[in-house]
């Protein structure tokens, strides 16, 4: 049986089509008919259309596009042919437009009249709860955010007014605590990129005000450099064996991607290639580089070969404890006013990272039952081109790529667009995936056998780090203002097949937050993937 992929054996792209015709017999009793209103001639508008007398014919339906995703374990994408060849005319629309400026401040001011500030405060305080938590997120006067601030938390100044910090008190379990009245206020006002500068430093980026996590690692942008961002270990975390998240420092305020700068990309991504390689190398207790000191790219190349010729070393791949990373991104963040959060996101640009366990002891009830394999996402790749292996005979990857140099165009459109590629070099490829899992996905992999990063040299690791940046700025250009990033990695000891670090950047779109479809992954979309490289390709020429 072929796999379920769009990938076959011959390395070529494979797509179904409905061309839907078909006949649905009427039970339905009785007529509903009435006026829906009125034309601009004072004609009445009926609703008979919604009545008909007889069985419904339809013979030409739109038709579907369905193509199975290259990885089946990520569902199947449906492309309405008429939405994605209004596309196709016009693929400059292809983007989000910029947020109108927003102010209720002014709106009152102007209602109001002549007032003072403290009755225009006396007024915007007055507001509904879900109106202070729309503006939160959507007002872009910071007069608003301020006074959003003093509603949702209290602060300490100095005799000039200065901002020194929040007023703290202990609980009754003798915990410090930021006075905070409104929580969920607080969280969507820290988020909005026009908050002041000064307020963001004392609310949530100051190291410390978000708790006590240590700072373990730090980078600088090097001399004259802008960039410096701090690594914190997250030790209670959802993870096991705890997280560690590189964010941007107070010094190095980045909320918007138009705002990262490759120094940034650099570090963030050091941090994660450098603490990878610390937490292995102690595992497999090699001697480590002196301590509260940043390791240079040659330091680091000299880690990571050592680590691997130990676990090339090891007699059985089962005594590495960690054997995978876990690595992901959210971008953005947004909070309605009913109280739903948008986003699992993080103020500034930051990026998490951790190593996950090759196993996880087992128990039913009291007692144990041995082991089970602990997950990671690059598992679901590594079982999936084993199967690929067995029906083709071909690995996976050699004809994933394949594919994608040798596209044809979804629609057979032969002046459109055919090219999914957006830039490549002998390292890595930033491309459009066929079947794309959120409208504006794309996706980076690695052109050489490197399946994770403790495989990729300095050289790998430096086209990773461009290309992402790249992907970003694109993203910042087409207007995207939530983008979730995933890492598919690897095992460290897996070498049975040609498994290859792939990244997925996944934008969420104002009105594609996902509904029952997505959840039975099915992932539907208004346009074609060659056109939206087209639209990329646009905006790096720009």
């Amino acid at each position: 049986m072929r796999p379920a992929t769009c990938v076959s054996p011959e390395g070529l792209f494979i797509l179904g089509i409905h061309k839907p015709s078909f006949t649905v017999t009427n039970q339905r009793e009785g007529d509903f008919l009435e006026s829906l209103g009125q034309f601009d001639d004072g004609s009445s508008h009926q609703n008979h259309r919604n009545f008909p007398p007889a069985a419904v014919e339809e013979p030409q339906a739109d038709w579907i596009y369905e193509i199975p995703n290259p990885f089946p374990f990520r569902g199947t994408t449906f492309i309405k042919k008429n939405w994605a060849d209004a596309r196709a005319k016009n693929i400059a629309a292809i983007c989000l437009p910029k947020p109108d400026h927003s102010s209720m401040s002014k709106v009152l001011s102007n209602l109001l009249g002549e007032q003072t500030p403290s009755q225009i405060d006396q007024a915007f305080n007055q507001l509904p709860a879900a109106v202070h938590l729309a503006l939160a997120t959507s007002s872009t006067d910071p007069q608003d955010l301020i006074r959003l601030a003093n509603l949702c938390c209290e602060f300490t100044y100095e005799p000039t007014g200065r901002l020194t910090g929040l007023l703290y008190r202990k609980d009754r379990q003798n915990q410090i605590r930021a006075v905070i009245k409104n929580h969920a206020l607080f969280e969507a006002l820290v988020n909005n990129p026009d908050l002041p500068d000064d307020y963001k430093k004392t609310m949530v980026l100051k190291p410390g005000v978000q708790g006590d996590s240590e700072i373990v690692g730090d980078w600088n942008g090097g001399p004259g450099g802008k960039s410096h961002i701090y690594e914190y270990l997250r030790r209670n975390s959802y993870i096991p064996w705890g997280h560690y998240a590189a964010n941007m420092a107070d010094d190095a305020i980045r909320y918007n991607l138009d705002e990262l700068t490759a120094q940034d990309m650099t570090g963030l991504r050091h941090l994660y290639y450098q603490r990878t390689y610390l937490r292995l190398a102690t595992e497999l207790q090699i001697t480590l580089p002196p301590a509260r000191k940043q390791l240079t790219d040659s330091k680091l190349e000299e880690l990571r070969i050592q680590i691997i010729k130990a676990i090339q070393a090891l007699p059985t791949e089962n005594q590495l404890h960690f054997t995978s990373t876990l690595w992901g991104w959210n971008f953005g963040f947004d909070f309605a006013p009913s109280h739903y959060r948008l986003h699992a996101s993080h103020q500034q640009i930051h990026q998490q990272f951790a190593l996950l366990p090759e196993k996880v002891a087992a128990r039913h009830g009291d007692r144990e039952e041995g082991v089970i394999q602990s997950y990671s996402c690059g598992d679901l790749v590594r079982d999936f081109i084993e199967d690929y292996y067995k029906e083709t005979g071909v690995e996976f990857f050699i004809n994933y790529l394949k594919a994608i140099r040798s596209n044809t165009r979804t629609d057979c459109n032969q002046d459109g667009p055919a090219s999914l590629i957006i830039q490549e070099d002998e390292h890595s490829m930033i491309f459009v995936p066929k079947a794309q899992t959120s409208q504006w996905e794309l996706q980076m992999i690695c052109l050489q056998p490197v399946g994770n990063i403790l495989e990729a040299n300095t050289a790998t690791r430096a086209s990773l780090n461009q290309g992402m940046l790249m992907v970003m700025k694109i993203y910042a250009a087409l207007g995207a203002r939530m983008v979730t990033t995933i890492e598919f990695p690897k095992r460290f000891t897996y070498s049975r097949h040609d498994q290859r670090l792939l990244y997925s950047f996944l934008p969420k779109l104002p009105e594609s937050m996902g509904a029952f479809s997505e959840a039975q992954l099915r992932w539907i979309n208004g346009h074609y993937p060659e056109d939206f490289a087209a639209a990329c390709h646009a905006q790096i020429k720009k």
